[in-house]
């Protein structure tokens, strides 16, 4: 009973985004108030533990809040300078083909910032530079989203797996085992990933093109498989023989570039050009809800347009290189720890809702960083920064409703367990949700494995979190029906990295980049089949592994 009441919360968000297109402003808050209903009355929270757990998903929204802020900021002070005009003139000349163009912009450079940052920010600085080039809003929030997943697993310096890794403790993790846990997180992901790309393309020649067709997509394919091995190739190698660090950052750079070059040298790139209808044939639920504001031309040099970017990615990656003092300082875990890591501790002595701003390693805090610098670099006119903010601070609004009630939802969901009357039995919402999952046998328990880590995405909005939650449980699960537990951990990763197509923060902060607030709903639905397709490669991959090659 307890599993069933658990989804309740989940179950009404998604019928009401996907199915009744109604916001995630205001789906997102009725799910956060069945959650507590729920956690009220049979998990028998008390309101003040109800009341501290709602205060802590503020408190962590300011971090999702920071880097939407920031990414929104950059983008319109990119609009304003003129800087998106000269970058647009730049992909225009590599190539006019709005399929190679997402395949360079969406896929290529989205997983290097997968790479050096993650949480949500690839597709948040990737969406706009695809809407400044015409491409529809929702297309954009929607391929950018598709493409950000094969890097996930090893997004932000390699986080989410080593999170994993930290989770199952030092008595079961020895250095081959979580060697083979990179690879084996690797390898089904650099299968799924030569795809990617092409399944991304289909769903935007289907979906927002006046042919309704999958057919520019076939023409395009060659070229979509060669940008996947572009990416995979490396990924896999670095992944197998320098550990999880570095596998989407140097994959992707390395991808970036041999795409760049064979796209501008006319390698398998189809011979017929193809676009976007133009803007007033569109159809309305391709549209943005609110204004965005227009590339103002400019004569900026190429160089100096990509500047800001160039800055923030050079800052990333240097300051989560494990080898350098930057990200011990900069996470507060140095002497410097109260300048740059305010602490709050446990709210009204409740546990887990201590909170951390680590505001400097933030990549949202990189992004407004840098948009100040690029109004002096880019020498903006007082009303064109003014113009900059007030643009921003109105795109903002919706998605802050959405991204505070959503991490609310989810403290309830965690921790609904925690402090009830008789918090020795109860566990959270969450725990029943994959518990229920997990008992279904050895044979299904493969197939449900990766659901399980899609499902913690899809609510925490993190890989990172979602192995946090079910790494342990995953691995218990395994051993108690005998399956090896080092793939079923694998496939927690690496569900967890697919869960990011569909997550509701991801896509609730790029429409706000993109201006499609309130069009969640048919974002997450679109998202839906990749999503699908995704998850059953890597189940046919993990069930050869385990029950035909029989490995351990």
């Amino acid at each position: 009973m307890f599993a069933l009441l658990a989804f309740v919360p989940i179950f009404v968000s998604l019928i009401l985004m996907a199915v009744f297109n109604v916001s995630a402003k205001i789906s997102l808050p009725i799910s956060y108030a069945l959650a507590v209903i729920l956690g009220l009355i049979f998990w028998k929270m008390d309101f003040l533990s109800v009341l501290a757990y709602t205060l802590s998903g503020l408190l962590n929204s300011v971090d999702v809040l920071v880097t939407v802020t920031g990414a929104i900021l950059l983008m319109n002070t990119l609009k304003e300078s003129g800087a998106m005009s000269t970058i647009n003139k730049g992909f225009s000349a590599i190539s006019k083909d709005s399929r190679i163009q997402a395949i360079i912009i969406g896929w290529m450079f989205g997983s290097f910032i997968e790479g050096a940052a993650g949480f949500g920010t690839p597709a948040a600085l990737a969406a706009p530079l695809l809407v400044s080039l015409g491409f529809p809003p929702v297309c954009a929030a929607a391929v950018t989203l598709i493409f950000d997943s094969a890097a996930v697993s090893f997004g932000a310096i390699g986080t989410p797996v080593n999170q994993s890794i930290a989770c199952l403790g030092t008595t079961i993790v020895t250095d081959s085992y979580a060697s083979s846990i990179s690879m084996w997180t690797a390898i089904p992901h650099s299968i799924a990933a030569i795809v990617i790309p092409f399944i991304g393309i289909a769903i935007m020649c289907k979906f927002f093109s006046k042919e309704k067709s999958f057919k520019p997509a076939l023409e395009v394919l060659p070229f979509a498989i060669f940008s996947g091995l572009a990416f995979a190739i490396p990924y896999c190698v670095i992944a197998i023989f320098l550990g999880p660090e570095f596998p989407s950052l140097l994959g992707a750079l390395i991808g970036l570039v041999i795409t760049i070059l064979a796209a501008k040298f006319g390698f398998l790139v189809p011979k017929k050009t193809w676009t976007f209808p133009e803007e007033p044939s569109w159809d309305d639920s391709w549209r943005s809800t609110a204004e965005l504001a227009k590339p103002k031309e400019s004569n900026i040099s190429m160089i100096k347009a990509w500047l800001p970017y160039i800055l923030i990615a050079l800052i990333l990656v240097i300051t989560r290189l494990p080898f350098l003092p930057l990200k011990s300082i900069l996470t507060g875990n140095s002497y410097a720890a109260n300048v740059f890591a305010i602490k709050i501790p446990e709210l009204f002595g409740v546990a887990n809702t201590s909170y951390t701003f680590k505001w400097a390693w933030l990549p949202g805090t990189v992004f407004i960083l840098i948009s100040i610098v690029t109004i002096f670099i880019h020498k903006m006119t007082k009303d064109n920064v003014k113009k900059s903010f007030k643009t921003s601070g109105k795109q903002l609004i919706g998605a802050a409703i959405s991204i505070v009630s959503g991490l609310a939802l989810v403290q309830i969901l965690r921790y609904s367990g925690a402090n009830s009357v008789d918090s020795s039995e109860m566990k959270s919402m969450i725990f029943y949700m994959a518990d229920a999952l997990s008992n279904v046998g050895k044979a299904l328990y493969v197939i449900i494995s990766p659901i399980i880590g899609i499902l913690g995405s899809f609510v925490s909005g993190s890989n990172t979190v979602s192995n946090t939650l079910f790494t342990n449980l995953q691995y218990q699960s395994a051993e108690n029906l005998g399956l090896p537990t080092v793939l079923i951990v694998a496939m927690q990763i690496i569900g967890g990295a697919i869960g990011n197509i569909i997550c509701v923060n991801n896509t609730v902060a790029v429409c706000a980049t993109v201006g499609t607030n309130g069009k969640e709903g048919k974002i997450i639905r679109l998202n839906l089949v990749p999503t699908l397709i995704y998850a059953t490669i890597i189940i046919l991959i993990f069930v050869f592994l385990i029950f035909v090659f029989k490995i351990a």
